[in-house]
């Protein structure tokens, strides 16, 4: 059994999920200590809890120590069982990382699954319902995949209560990506969705996107919701390659100016660096790279969020990483994997 060690690199909840999807599709068991040792709550929180409870029943795992609170536990997976499922996070938890902990294995699975998942939809330090419609599937997808995806309603912290379905047809095999240069950007938009919260707040943070990214009134959506409060602040630049999408969210206290200043931000040093692929992007781009094979990008300089994510990898599979810096805002990734 494999041991990993929860609080290396940053220490989050990634270090979990990740060995979560990595165990389903290579069948090895695992332990791991210290979890979330990193973070102000360390151990298992509802979302977290979810992933685990999500992956056990799609791999008829043996899970030992599961609660909430939890710093340790053990998890031995079984042949992956594709089908209908429901998951519920319980609360304003991200039910976004809850899919993308069980996505991979079931993309690779014998049949079509149907999932239905309901918690947080637009949460902080997660990504957001968009991201993963507009900018991952689609990549997932390019590598032999079909995954559909449909919000059905959003959930913000902390009232929680979004819901979502995904729809997969999965490949026997992925694809290899590369992604190794920015395309000519054929596309900026923006969006700005406030749920029982002043229409001025989103107004202002309208003008403060159309100033500084340069974008016209009509190339900026204003979303009123009923579903919150909640506030966030999504900026789109899409190529013909694929479609970056840079987020912020408001907070008591911050000025909407301020949070719509994090997202331009976010955006001008994407677009500043020349890369295809954006620092969040380049993280969630390494499991599916190495469940494939092999596979490249382009990128900015590697977070430790993803230099977390890479070790966690190279303790389930067998493979080479080459990191290169081409300058100081470029890095070029490339992975593969022994036969």
């Amino acid at each position: 059994m494999l041991t990993i060690d929860g609080s290396q690199g940053e220490g989050g909840g990634q270090v979990l999920r990740s060995a979560l999807t990595l165990a389903m599709l290579t069948g090895k068991p695992f332990g791991i200590e210290n979890l979330r040792a990193g973070r102000k709550k360390p151990g298992l929180l509802p979302q977290h809890l979810t992933a685990v409870q999500a992956a056990a029943r799609i791999a008829q795992a043996h899970v030992a120590g599961a609660e909430l609170g939890a710093r340790s536990l053990t998890f031995s997976p079984n042949e992956v069982v594709p089908g209908r499922y429901e998951f519920a996070v319980g609360t304003a938890g991200s039910a976004t990382l809850v899919l993308q902990t069980v996505l991979l294995p079931l993309v690779l699975a014998p049949s079509p699954s149907h999932l239905v998942f309901e918690g947080g939809t637009h949460n902080p330090f997660a990504p957001p319902f968009d991201f993963l419609q507009k900018t991952f599937l689609p990549l997932i997808n390019r590598m032999g995949a079909r995954v559909e995806a449909k919000l059905m309603r959003p959930g913000f912290y902390p009232a929680g209560g979004g819901k979502f379905e995904i729809v997969i047809q999965p490949t026997k095999k992925l694809l290899p990506l590369a992604l190794l240069q920015s395309d000519p950007v054929l596309r900026r938009q923006a969006k700005v969705i406030i749920s029982n919260l002043p229409r001025h707040i989103a107004e202002r943070e309208a003008r403060i996107i159309a100033e500084h990214m340069r974008l016209r009134p009509n190339a900026i959506e204003i979303a009123e919701l009923q579903c919150g409060p909640g506030n966030v602040v999504m900026i789109e630049i899409a190529n013909a390659t694929l479609t970056e999408i840079f987020t912020a969210f408001g907070e008591r206290g911050v000025r909407a100016e301020t949070v719509a200043q994090r997202a331009v931000e976010k955006a001008q040093k994407y677009l500043a660096a020349n890369v295809p692929v954006g620092e969040h992007l380049a993280d969630q781009l390494l499991l599916p790279i190495a469940a494939a094979g092999e596979g490249s990008f382009l990128t900015l300089p590697l977070t430790l969020h993803t230099q977390t994510n890479l070790a966690v990898l190279q303790q389930f599979w067998e493979i080479e990483v080459r990191v290169e810096e081409a300058n100081e805002q470029q890095v070029l990734v490339k992975i593969k994997r022994e036969a």
